[in-house]
C-alpha cells in the first residue's frame, strides 16, 4: 500500500503562503488520485483538494478554491498543495492520501504523520 510522508509545513501570517509536499513511497503512484485532507484542533478531518492521476481534473472544497493550487509531479513522486492567502481558519494538520472516490473519500483510514500549518492573525 502506498504510504506518504507529507512536509512544508509552518508557521505563517494571515495572507501569508506556504507549499507543501507530499512524497509517496511507490513508483505505481502515477495511476492514482490523490487528494489533501487537513483536521483542524477539535475538529473532524476534512477534504481540501484533489488531483487526477494525470494531473489534468483537480477539485477544491469552496473554503479554498481561488487561493489553493494542487498539482503533482509524478516522475518525482510527489503530490503539492500551494496555499496563498492564507487565513486563521486554514491552521490544521495536513495530510494526503489516495482516493476511493472521486473527489473526496479516501481509501482507507490510515494516515501520515501530517505536516502542521498554523496561520496567526
Amino acid at each position: 500500500q502506498v504510504q506518504f510522508v507529507e512536509s512544508g509545513g509552518g508557521l505563517v501570517q494571515t495572507g501569508g503562503s506556504l507549499m507543501l509536499s507530499c512524497t509517496a513511497s511507490e513508483d505505481t503512484f502515477g495511476t492514482d488520485r490523490v487528494a489533501w485532507f487537513r483536521q483542524a484542533p477539535g475538529k473532524e478531518r476534512e477534504f481540501v483538494a484533489a488531483i487526477s492521476a494525470g494531473g489534468v481534473a483537480k477539485y477544491y472544497v469552496d473554503s479554498v478554491r481561488g487561493r489553493f493550487t494542487i498539482s503533482r509531479d509524478n516522475a518525482k513522486n510527489q503530490v503539492y498543495l500551494q496555499m496563498n492567502t492564507l487565513k486563521p481558519e486554514d491552521t490544521a494538520v495536513y495530510y494526503c492520501a489516495l482516493l476511493r472516490t472521486w473527489p473526496d473519500v479516501p481509501l482507507s483510514d490510515h494516515w501520515g504523520q501530517g505536516t502542521q500549518v498554523t496561520v496567526s492573525s
